[in-house]
């Protein structure tokens, strides 16, 4: 295993990431550090980094060199975006941080900041078609893809820090943030491609920004999940929380649950360029992605061959990954995946579920003993709560609160009604069912899998008046496989009014 520490530079922002890198080309997130070091503030009055901007830097990122030697960081890797790429005296900020912190920064390109912002979207999203925004400090990046290819890529050399600038000397709130939209408005008019975007294409926003504004409205909306990663929203829910923002003093927005009050000063400009974008594009729905550049990185760094081309199954991938850091028997993960899989098409006849219903099962046989990290007894309790928890790409929240109960369920649990209440406003009415009748079926698979042997290969259902016969294909001595799925039996009647028989 390798440690890696990930250093983003940005014009408003610098982060430490610290990654474990493990083998296959997975990786986790191990620890992080956030600084408000407002790089490029001031800058587009004569193209210099300011003193004082520098000496913050210097000092956040002496901190961030002492964490990942108290860490125990084998590499780091830095790079700087905006404010570097456009700074004058970049050379002499450059040496001088690698001199007093000893930290090398890779100043890149508008092309390859675009590119890893792209990465980090399409390697953790499950969205085909799609227009990312990604609003920085000092600039932002609009990038359109289609079928995993890039087709189209802008950098505005105006962000979130140098957007309240320009317009700081306003009278109110409101009327920089009105010219803040028009003046963003004529820069679309500049790229020209934009107007042959497919209509299809599904809006991204990647940004500590867009991250701030789902916590506001998770607050607002009484959101349960704490998932920033893929939360959509509508245009009419993000016009009422622009207003209220851009109404407001720095003081008075500092106290907006949710809002970073480090960010306090440049949000309304940073939703200012959202407003612009949306009514431009004539977007309806947007989706946050909480993976862009510094994501990017780590898959690349992961997985090299990401910087050719996306993972193909992005999903498969988040969960190999979640297997192995939760410590699951990726033997035992398969066999129990692959007679739910069986028993889900075999029994279709009787639950008559969509395919999406499959891949909510897919997610809760992957995951299904993952809080056995936490403790045996219980385990599928655990697994809910971590399947809540987890990062899973690839898979709508809706996906994420279904698999997570069909895992919670499987150990003879029944729903805990309390609990599946609180997601009422993200499920669907249907979905209770379906849940228990998955829930069945996840325990039957992982029953013929008892011994964690793989003596049970597959399964023929066979649906016979009032009775399911299920026959067993076998390589050895399965007796404690047929016995413990054969106690699945009276959920099995309850939820499929059918006798189940094990041959």
């Amino acid at each position: 295993m390798e440690r890696i520490g990930i250093i983003d530079l940005g014009s408003n922002t610098a982060r430490l990431v610290i990654v474990d890198m493990f083998t296959e080309g997975h990786f986790m997130v191990t620890d992080e550090l956030k600084e408000s070091v407002r790089l490029g503030q001031d800058m587009d009055r004569d193209g210099f980094l300011k003193p004082q901007r520098i000496a913050e830097t210097i000092k956040t990122l002496k901190m961030f060199k002492r964490l990942c030697d108290a860490r125990n960081v084998d590499r780091i890797i830095a790079v700087g975006t905006a404010a570097v790429r456009r700074a004058k005296n970049q050379r002499s900020f450059l040496d001088e941080i690698q001199v007093s912190c000893n930290i090398t920064i890779r100043v890149l390109s508008e092309e390859e900041e675009a590119l890893l912002v792209y990465r980090g979207v399409i390697n953790s999203m499950d969205i085909p078609k799609g227009l990312i925004l990604e609003i920085g400090g000092g600039s932002t990046k609009v990038i359109y893809y289609n079928r995993r290819n890039v087709l189209g890529f802008a950098s505005l050399p105006f962000g979130a820090v140098t957007l309240t600038d320009l317009f700081a000397s306003d009278a109110t709130p409101q009327e920089a943030a009105a010219h803040v939209e028009e003046f963003f408005t004529e820069q679309l008019k500049k790229i020209p491609w934009l107007k042959e975007v497919d209509p299809e294409a599904q809006m991204i926003g990647v940004g500590g920004s867009f991250r701030n504004l789902f916590k506001i409205s998770k607050l607002v909306r009484k959101y349960p999940l704490d998932l920033a990663h893929n939360y959509k929203i509508a245009v009419e829910d993000f016009n009422s929380t622009y207003d209220m923002l851009k109404a407001l003093d720095v003081d008075k927005r500092k106290k907006i649950k949710g809002l970073s009050p480090a960010r306090a000063d440049i949000m309304p400009a940073a939703m200012a360029i959202v407003k612009s974008f949306v009514s431009y594009m004539n977007v309806e729905r947007f989706t946050i992605g909480a993976c862009g550049l510094r994501e990017g990185l780590m898959v690349n760094q992961a997985l090299p061959i990401t910087t050719e081309k996306p993972i193909s199954d992005v999903l498969t991938y988040s969960l190999d990954r979640l297997i192995k850091y939760y410590g699951c028997d990726p033997k035992h993960i398969e066999n129990v995946l692959i007679l739910s899989v069986q028993l889900f098409k075999q029994l279709r006849v009787l639950h008559k579920f969509s395919r999406q219903y499959l891949k909510v099962l897919k997610i809760a046989a992957s995951l299904h003993d993952c809080g056995m990290r936490l403790k045996y007894y219980g385990h599928a309790k655990h697994s809910c709560y971590t399947i809540l928890n987890s990062s899973i790409y690839g898979a709508t929240h809706r996906e994420i609160i279904l698999a997570a109960f069909v895992a919670g369920c499987h150990n003879r649990e029944d729903v805990p009604m309390g609990e599946w209440l609180k997601y009422k406003d993200i499920v669907m009415e249907e979905d209770l069912d379906a849940v228990k009748k998955l829930g069945v079926l996840l325990r039957i698979a992982e029953s013929l899998d008892r011994s964690h042997c793989g003596v049970v290969t597959g399964v023929n259902c066979d649906v016979l008046g009032d009775s399911v016969i299920m026959k067993t294909i076998v390589t050895g001595d399965a007796a404690l496989e047929i016995r413990d799925a054969e106690a699945a039996n009276p959920e099995f009647k309850r939820a499929f009014r059918k006798n189940l028989e094990i041959l």
